[in-house]
């Protein structure tokens, strides 16, 4: 019998999201998901049929909180050994090997031989010549573009999207030029769009977005979608109630 007890290694919390329905296993020291992987899960709009690819799995988190939707199967790509085992066992703690399958590749030269409907991922934000690097190699490849940049995530992601199929980020308001730009070259074209407040008044520190195929010649352009603003934190410091409904897996 699969328990926590079995999977669990020297170094590890186990810690349960949306009231106890997905556990996730975590370093102590080194990479741990941060808000930007409930906010994504909340943004991604699924359907029944679909099959999906995440890029850069990490311990799985993003797509363990999609599992509460429906989908019929998702792959998640993870380039680093300790972040693919981890996730494999965050699968199996969730009892989810029928519906999610991680690999460890590199999205560079990975080669799927297929397309997929859905596509999704948090991508590091840090360009790689610049911030400075933790000691945990996790840590680093996570935010710093160590490993591909935005336009390598972007390029691939338009290669692999069915041509009707929807891309979703969550990615750095600082580097929205740098995002819109790569998709623009790779050929995607925006299709719904959130902006994310740390307080009201203050801006955006990051956004959410669902990309497409851009259209062909000859075929009418969807006007983009611009949802309303999420404000994560109310005057008193808490969450506010959209925010705690997302981190609860509303």
């Amino acid at each position: 019998m699969t328990t926590p007890e079995t999977l669990r290694r020297d170094g590890e919390t186990l810690d349960a999201f949306y009231h106890g329905r997905v556990r996730v296993l975590q370093k102590k020291k080194g990479y741990r998901f941060s808000v930007d992987a409930p906010l994504l899960a909340d943004f991604i709009r699924t359907r029944a049929d679909d099959e999906a690819l995440e890029l850069g799995t990490g311990s799985g988190v993003i797509s363990l909180l999609l599992s509460v939707k429906p989908f019929r199967r998702i792959v998640g790509l993870e380039i680093q050994e300790g972040l693919a085992d981890l996730a494999r066992r965050n699968v199996e703690l969730n009892g989810l090997g029928d519906r999610i399958e991680v690999v460890r590749a590199d999205l560079r030269t990975y080669e799927p031989g297929r397309r997929f409907d859905l596509i999704f991922s948090n991508p590091p934000y840090i360009r790689k010549a610049t911030g400075f690097l933790s000691r945990s190699e996790e840590k680093s490849s996570a935010k710093h573009e160590l490993h591909g940049d935005i336009r390598d995530v972007l390029k691939k992601t338009a290669e692999w999207l069915e041509p009707d199929g929807r891309a979703c980020f969550i990615y750095t308001e600082k580097r929205r030029a740098d995002f819109l730009a790569a998709a623009g070259e790779s050929g995607l074209s925006l299709r719904r769009t959130r902006f994310v407040h740390p307080r009201a008044g203050e801006p955006a520190n990051l956004f959410l977005t669902e990309l497409g195929l851009a259209a062909g010649a000859g075929t009418e352009a969807v006007e983009p979608e611009v949802m309303p603003r999420l404000v994560l934190f109310a005057p008193d410091g808490k969450y506010t109630e959209e925010a705690e409904a997302i981190f609860s897996g509303r």
